[in-house]
């Protein structure tokens, strides 16, 4: 197998495969390059156009459920990615910024974005070990639990 073709080999080991790029909901792109960088916008937990779960992690929604949300935030910014310059271009993950709807007194927000860290490592081997925040705010669109934006450098 080509080394190049690795990504998605270990997409099929995970059981997933990448969807349809998400349409934006205001008015922005899902990625944008510059010279050998791309960011995506913030992506949500979609599947289907429809969110996998919602709510405040720390309340209506557990560490586990947030964690697998970011992992699918994450899918959805490499299926972004994988449609402006394909996966086969990406050198490694730079950084990810994870946003964590989070119910008062919770301080977890590392262990969400967790779900996706560790999927795009899964993904992507040491070329996606990366920086990464992880932040938590009151309230994300459309009662998601978790927002999660990634940087990539690409040939």
């Amino acid at each position: 197998m080509a080394a190049a073709t690795a990504w998605a080999e270990n997409l099929a080991k995970l059981g997933l495969e990448l969807p349809p790029v998400a349409p934006p909901v205001a008015a922005y792109v899902p990625a944008v390059q510059t010279g050998n960088l791309v960011y995506t916008s913030g992506q949500l937990p979609l599947v289907s156009g429809e969110l996998s779960v919602a709510g405040k992690v720390g309340a209506e929604v557990d560490i586990e459920q947030a964690a697998e949300a970011a992992k699918l935030c994450a899918l959805n910014a490499l299926a972004a990615v994988h449609a402006l310059v394909g996966l086969d271009n990406v050198v490694r993950i730079v950084k990810v910024v994870g946003f964590v709807a989070s119910a008062p007194g919770f301080t977890g927000q590392p262990k969400v974005i967790n779900g996706a860290s560790e999927f795009l490592g899964e993904v992507f081997g040491d070329a996606g070990v990366h920086a990464r925040s992880a932040v938590g705010v009151s309230e994300l669109p459309l009662n998601t639990p978790v927002e999660v934006e990634l940087i990539a450098e690409v040939r």
